[in-house]
Formats: structure tokens, sequence, C-alpha cells
């Protein structure tokens, strides 16, 4: 029977990878000359920006994955679903950089950002079925208005994109700034529930 720290293993190991591999895109310059570095700087911010938003997932995935007790296939298949579409951003992340931000690069890395969320959107919506609209994952995910706010600055960026990729970058980046925002629910929410397990003893 699979646990959930194999599952939460698993995935930190897939994470940890999706990083590696994006890091070796960045290519040491041939040349001594900081002219060459600056020829990298759309790979490096590509990187930049990839790194921030696969540090999102895992940072709200462990959090998550410690709100529940146990998992079933269903679980095991959604979070499959979302490491499915995380394995994806460090090609999009390539293809964008190499490509200096082009309209069609920038359209693709915000349809695979869609489909992240939504995969993990999906993952939450299986973990409160498997554990109940009363369980500590229930309460901890709340309205999540910050990921329907996502979605709709992903929809819009890309819209805006085919008029000009640097609009779709600059809403890419008020996403990823939207989610470095600490949100404490699920902290608050383990803390209240560990001081009511020690009232009971």
């Amino acid at each position: 029977m699979i646990t959930k720290g194999r599952l939460e293993a698993f995935s930190d190991g897939v994470i940890a990878i999706i990083i590696t591999i994006m890091v070796l895109e960045l290519k040491v310059p041939h040349s001594e000359n900081i002219e060459a570095l600056v020829a990298l700087f759309p790979v490096f911010i590509s990187y930049v920006l990839s790194f921030v938003y696969v540090g999102i997932y895992w940072n709200n995935h462990h959090h998550m994955i410690h709100t529940i007790k146990s998992v079933n296939g269903a679980i095991l298949w959604a979070n499959l679903h979302l490491l499915f579409w995380l394995s994806l951003i460090p090609f999009v992340t390539a293809w964008m950089g190499e490509n200096h931000f082009g309209k069609w690069p920038v359209i693709l890395y915000g349809i695979i950002l869609i489909m992240n969320a939504v995969a993990y959107f999906i993952l939450a919506k299986t973990l409160v079925s498997h554990h109940g609209k009363d369980s500590l994952i229930a309460k901890a995910l709340g309205q999540d208005w910050k990921g329907k706010l996502s979605l709709i600055i992903y929809a819009t960026a890309i819209g805006a994109s085919f008029i000009h990729s640097g609009i779709g970058m600059f809403l890419y980046f008020v996403v990823a700034v939207i989610w470095l925002i600490p949100d404490r629910r699920i902290e608050k929410l383990m803390i209240a529930e560990s001081h009511k397990e020690d009232k009971h003893f």
C-alpha cells in the first residue's frame, strides 16, 4: 500500500529532477567576455521565473500533503497528473529563453502554467473528496481565491501575448509574486489541530 510519505518522497524526487534539468539549460559561455553572459540573460530570466514556479508548487504540495492522513488510487493518479505538467516546464522554459520571449513560446508557457494550475486544483479536490468536507485539508484550502485569480491572470496573459509577449511575461511574474506572499492558513490549522490533540491527553 502506498503511504502519503512515499507519495511525497516520489514527488520531491521528480521536482528535484525538474529543477536539475532546467539549470542544465544554462550553458557555460565559450568566451570570457561579459558580453557572453549578457547573451544568456533571457535564458537566465526564464530559469528564475520557472524555478520560482516549481518552488511554489513544491512548497504548497508539501503543506497540502501534511494535512492528509492517507492516499488512494485516485489521489496517486491526480498527483501523477500534476507531475506530468510540471515536467513540461523545463521544455517551455528553454524554448522561451532561447527565443528571447517570442510570442509563441510565451503563449505555450502560459498554457503549461494553466494546465499545472488545473492539475493542482484536481489534486486538491481529490484529496478533499477522499477525506471529507470537514477535514483539515478542506478547511485549509478554503475558497482558494489565489488559484482562481491565477487562472484569470494566466488566461489574460496568453491573450495579451498575441499583442505583445512582454505583457504576458509581466503577468506571469505577477502571479509568481502573488504566490510568494506567505499564506499561513495550513500552518495555523495544523497548530490548532495539534493543540486539540494535546488537550485530549
